[in-house]
């Protein structure tokens, strides 16, 4: 927080900005696969000060959004049972599954608690020891590790009454599944610097050979995104398709050792369903047998759920970059943060809410934008 003045300066994201128009001749499409870094886009209007010819894509980078509907469902029928209590990060409560979400079980007497880790949820079962608690484990590579973590420590202290509802993600292969995909426009990624800082750059190489795309590590303030788009252009530019880290104050090539060693212990890779998308292979994590009885969706034996899309919600045409948010006849008329079809709207990283709160709304001009920049 100490320097974060720092990578919003205006003087220095006009000199980014200059150098990017310098370089660009001729159309690209960067994706990015980060829903924060989708927020500070929006939020600073760097999609708008970008050459006409430079598009950014918004990839399926929120983990709220990406978790599929049958797992939403499984954490209502488990929530709603009076034996459990059900904690969960507060995104997740108005996340819609088929017909309600976690508020309304909560307003029918389900006891859903909000916490901030999932070691609160574990400290809830040692306080609890005849009720279940159950904590709701989403997200990329970056909330895997906690989640591992706090899986092992129950087993560790033999806290039986504690499960994980897990739905885990991995970036690489959605990347994988983009560039194979038939309607693919991207030419490039703008990597997530905090999975990288978790999981290293070792399975990105691969990718960014295979298909001959450029793939630069970004953090996610304006200049962090703004170099991370410099790098990218002055690549295509080029015709070089390298793995490039412009987040090194916080990306090492190896990551994070120890906690890819709590990773490789508590979970195993499996086949994935991501939501508006489809089930990608190897994509996600689930528990390894080892720990198998902490598994809520196995304890809860929540099998066979019938789920049911909204019709009128375009949310996996988002998720994939195929539609701008607003080219939704649902946004901002029956879709609302407050009446959502899907979770790109109601999730503090969806694309949907970012478009939402950043445009349509008009919101205050941030420092980058009323600055000579804009």
């Amino acid at each position: 927080m100490k320097y974060l003045d720092e990578f919003q300066d205006p003087a220095l994201a006009r000199r980014l900005l200059d150098d990017i128009r310098a370089t660009v001749t001729r159309p690209w499409a960067l994706m990015e696969v980060c829903g924060g870094q989708t927020h500070t886009i929006i939020r600073h209007g760097i999609d708008q000060l970008l050459p006409d010819d430079v598009e950014l894509i918004h990839g399926p980078g929120c983990p709220v959004c990406v978790t599929p509907l049958e797992v939403i469902d499984k954490a209502l029928d488990i929530a709603a049972r009076p034996e459990v209590i059900f904690c969960s990060f507060g995104d997740m409560l108005r996340v819609p599954g088929t017909d309600r979400d976690l508020f309304r079980v909560r307003s029918e007497g389900g006891d859903v608690r909000v916490v901030y880790s999932p070691l609160d949820a574990l400290k809830l079962a040692r306080q609890n020891p005849d009720r279940e608690v159950v904590f709701f484990g989403i997200g990329f590579e970056t909330t895997a590790p906690p989640n591992a973590m706090t899986v092992y420590q129950a087993r560790k202290h033999r806290i039986p009454n504690f499960s994980l509802l897990v739905s885990h993600v991995r970036v690489p292969p959605a990347i994988e599944a983009i560039m194979t995909s038939p309607s693919c426009r991207v030419q490039a990624f703008l990597a997530a610097g905090h999975v990288c800082s978790v999981m290293g750059m070792g399975e990105y190489p691969d990718l960014a050979e295979r298909f001959r795309v450029p793939i630069v590590v970004t953090g996610f303030e304006p200049l962090d995104i703004l170099e991370g788009i410099r790098r990218t252009v002055r690549q295509l530019e080029r015709g070089e398709h390298t793995v490039e880290n412009a987040y090194p104050r916080a990306v090492r090539t190896e990551g994070n050792p120890a906690a890819q060693a709590m990773l490789d212990d508590v979970f195993e890779v499996t086949d994935r369903a991501w939501r508006g998308i489809g089930t990608i292979p190897a994509s996600g994590w689930r528990l390894s047998p080892r720990y198998r009885d902490y598994d809520a969706e196995h304890r809860f034996a929540v099998g066979d759920i019938a789920t049911r899309e909204p019709a009128a919600c375009r949310s996996g045409e988002v998720l994939q970059g195929l539609i701008k948010p607003h080219e939704c006849e649902a946004f901002g008329t029956t879709c609302t943060p407050r009446t959502p079809l899907g979770a790109t709207m109601v999730s503090s990283e969806g694309a949907c809410a970012a478009y939402y709160l950043y445009r349509r709304l008009g919101a205050t001009p941030t420092k980058l934008e009323t600055s000579p920049v804009a």
